[in-house]
Order: C-alpha cells, then structure tokens, then sequence
C-alpha cells in the first residue's frame, strides 16, 4: 500500500480523467464547486466505509459486497479501473447492485444517509437533492475503485486495514474522528460533519 490516500488516489483519478467534468455536467455545477464538492464526499464515504470496516465483521461484507457485485466494473490488470465505464453506467441507470447508489449508501450509512447528504450540503453550499445525488453518483465509484485494489486479494483484513489507514492518512484528525465522534454513542449513529474537515487535505493536493 503506497503513502498516498485512498480518498486522494481516487480523487486524482477523477482530475485526471473527465471524471470531475461528466460530474459537474451531471449535476449543473462549475468546475470549482464540482471539484469542491467531490473533494468533501470522498473522505466522507471513505470515512464511513472504514468505520463499517472496522469490525471483522463488517470487513468482511464489505468484501464480500466488492466481489460479489463490482469486481466485474473495477476493471481488470493492476492499471486502475475503468472510471469512464462506471460513470456512464451509473449516470445510464444500468449495471444493477454495482451501480445502485442509493443501495450502497444504505448500507454505508445505514439510516443516515440524508444526514449526511445535509452534512455535504452544509459544507459544499449544494442543496440537499444535489448533495444526495453526487453521493448516489459516487458511492459506485468508490465500491469499484476498492474492488479493483482488494477484491481479488479476498483478505478482509488487508482491506480493513487499508481504509484504517486512510482514516489516519487523511487530514484534520480522522483518526480520533473514527473512534469517537463517528459513533459517540455506540447506537451506529455518526456525525457525518466532523468528517469534512478532511476533504480540504484533497483539495491541497
């Protein structure tokens, strides 16, 4: 696992390719609120991803739920993932489970999702129906990007590991973030805003 973040690999992807362009196209933004705003939900699902992952447990559904449903969209060889591929499946409706952002989203933040979704919006300046809609366009991307890097190993742990790894790689304190403000009362809950202080490290990169 390289030193770059998880959040900051998937995000120079996006630069990189016409990831952030097909998405701000998407949703009637400019490219410096498109840029902004994908830069504040990465770590934002990446951060719920890894608190999922934290437990055996959730690891290994997390890894069963990559294997089963988007190893086929992640793209095959060790050269990335085919993001143009999933944009357009995701944005085209098709593709099933690997594209169903809303499904996803369910089982990342559980009954929280439009928490979060007024979190980003918060943060980003989007209204709700756009905050909820670039997580739904997003949360697919993620699963595949994971995929590509972790499915086929099918070590669970390597994957906990690694999003553990991104909650410390991340900027503004994530670590502490993940053990205590994500759950604080033990009930699966979490304050979605205390991870978008994370995002910024992203956008320095």
């Amino acid at each position: 696992m390289n030193t770059e973040s998880l959040a900051a690999s998937l995000f120079q992807q996006l630069q990189q390719g016409q990831g952030l362009q097909q998405v701000s196209q998407q949703l009637g933004l400019d490219s410096s609120q498109a840029t902004q705003a994908v830069g504040s939900a990465l770590p934002l699902l990446l951060g719920a991803m890894g608190q999922n992952a934290s437990e055996p447990q959730g690891a290994q559904s997390l890894l069963n739920a990559l294997q089963r449903d988007h190893l086929g969209s992640a793209g095959g060889g060790g050269g990335g993932f085919d993001l143009s591929s999933i944009l357009g499946a995701v944005m085209g409706g098709g593709g099933g489970n690997a594209t169903n952002g809303a499904g996803i989203l369910g089982h990342v933040f559980g009954g929280q999702t439009s928490q979060a979704a007024e979190a980003l919006g918060q943060k980003t300046g989007l209204d709700s129906g756009k905050s909820s809609q670039l997580l739904a366009i997003l949360a697919p991307i993620v699963m595949s990007f994971l995929a590509q890097r972790f499915a086929q190993s099918g070590n669970a742990g390597q994957l906990s590991q690694a999003l553990g790894q991104e909650a410390q790689q991340s900027g503004g304190g994530i670590g502490s973030l993940l053990g205590g403000a994500l759950d604080q009362d033990g009930d699966g809950q979490f304050g979605a805003s205390d991870l978008f202080k994370l995002g910024a490290g992203l956008l320095k990169r």
